[in-house]
């Protein structure tokens, strides 16, 4: 189950419908070996000083970011039939981002979700190689939806 908040005054026209918001989500858990799993998590659209306090908090980084993922277990398995954990997202920072980039917004926001899912996933972008196959999976799941190379241009 993906439940999806909203919180109170976040101007919701740009987030992805319910539907859209799930198929990035089993897109990632597909890309990481995970098919046909039913993930239970929690994504938030935040207003961007919330994640910024979120961020201070739990990073010690005082500004906002895109997306922060606070993932429940630990360890290379995981276990579906509990939690997987939270993704919250700064609005309107991830928009205005999106614009930045040339990129619709809801595509954008798709590919957060899925970045933010591999990390509840267990997967992490610390070192280069690290990072590498996390973007590996991440063009992956956004080829099956049918998106943007998130990385295109990136080199590590």
């Amino acid at each position: 189950m993906i439940d999806v908040m909203v919180d109170a005054g976040v101007d919701g026209d740009d987030i992805p419908s319910l539907e859209k918001i799930e198929e990035a989500v089993m897109a990632a858990c597909r890309a990481a070996g995970a098919a046909g799993q039913e993930p239970e998590l929690c994504i938030r659209f935040a207003a961007d000083e919330e994640i910024r306090l979120l961020n201070r908090q739990w990073r010690d980084k005082d500004s906002v970011t895109d997306v922060l993922s606070f993932p429940l277990q630990q360890g290379s398995e995981r276990n579906f039939a509990l939690p997987l954990g939270d993704i919250a997202l700064a609005m309107p920072f991830v928009v205005t981002e999106a614009k930045r980039l040339g990129l619709p917004a809801g595509a954008h926001i798709r590919h957060l979700i899925i970045h933010a899912t591999l990390h509840l996933l267990g997967f992490d972008h610390g070192h280069d190689q690290e990072a590498e196959e996390m973007q590996e999976l991440e063009r992956l799941a956004m080829r099956q939806l049918g998106l943007h190379d998130p990385y295109m241009d990136v080199k590590i």
